[in-house]
């Protein structure tokens, strides 16, 4: 029989199913793995942002912030100094908010700068109330003049369908505060992680440096590689075995079982087939 006819089997419906399958699994787990790779490069750009902007001496947030509107991804954490008044009666709280595995709010204070244009500043974060969704108690920001030093971060998209309560925001979504306070005045951009401000007052929980970790990304790739390249395996071993099956006479598959057999004898029998030895001894 000619080696074509020999692997004609594995043409039959039932193995070109099984490649089919393998394919697309092999696609979802490069996906998967490019996925990995891709959100790995994200948490090496973040620490590298956080290593070179988070301790940086302040700078006015006119030079950092030219315009309304700026801000690069690259400026994340970089501390700016502020002067002005907290507009307390525009604070709006953004609710869930989790801090240490607990639920709780994120007090956003309007500061108005001595040139009229308005920065938001998280002053930290507090814990829902026990009673009510909504706190017991907010830190009130300092009357009168402020200096005031913040981090930058980027404002966060608006959610469709996510509501808010009067006093309460779902999202620190920017523009909602340049629709009540202006839009020709009020910083878009980016806002403001509290650091420092004099004179000073009860704040919340202000945010610490974060923690610089790569996390598991660089190793679950490698994994999603990994197991494509055990169902390739597995398929070749499955048609190899499919092959000695159907081949018996096949030289080559004579050979193989000849040294199977040659080791199993040199590594003498195990408990189980000297069992099955006296059990059809027994039946005899």
């Amino acid at each position: 029989m000619s080696g074509e006819r020999r692997w004609k089997f594995a043409l039959s419906t039932r193995w070109l199913g099984y490649l089919g399958l393998l394919i697309v699994f092999a696609i979802a787990c490069g996906f998967l793995s490019h996925w990995q790779f891709e959100r790995r490069d994200e948490r090496v750009s973040e620490n590298a942002r956080i290593t070179g902007n988070f301790d940086r001496e302040p700078v006015p947030i006119a030079d950092e912030l030219p315009t309304l509107d700026a801000f690069s991804i690259d400026q994340e954490w970089t501390p700016v100094l502020l002067q002005g008044q907290y507009l307390e009666e525009e604070q709006l709280l953004a609710r869930s908010r989790p801090h240490n595995g607990l639920p709780g709010f994120e007090i956003l204070t309007p500061l108005e700068t001595s040139d009229g244009q308005v920065f938001v500043v998280n002053r930290g974060w507090i814990p829902t109330g026990d009673a009510q969704d909504s706190p017991d108690h907010v830190p009130a920001a300092p009357e009168g003049e402020v200096t005031v030093v913040a981090r930058l971060k980027p404002g966060e998209p608006e959610i469709p369908g996510r509501s808010a309560p009067a006093g309460q925001i779902a999202t620190i979504h920017l523009p909602q505060f340049a629709e009540a306070l202006g839009a020709d005045r009020v910083y878009t951009g980016a806002y403001g992680l509290l650091s420092a401000e004099r004179p000073t007052a009860e704040t919340g929980a202000l945010t610490a440096k974060p923690a610089l970790s790569e996390g598991n990304h660089l190793s679950y790739a490698f994994q999603w590689i990994i197991f494509a390249i055990i169902a390739l395996l597995g398929l070749i071993f499955g048609l190899r075995a499919e092959y000695r099956e159907r081949n018996p006479d096949d030289p080559k598959v004579r050979r193989a079982l000849a040294k199977e057999q040659e080791r199993a004898g040199r590594r003498g029998k195990t408990d189980a087939e000297i069992e099955d030895e006296i059990l059809d001894r027994a039946g005899a």
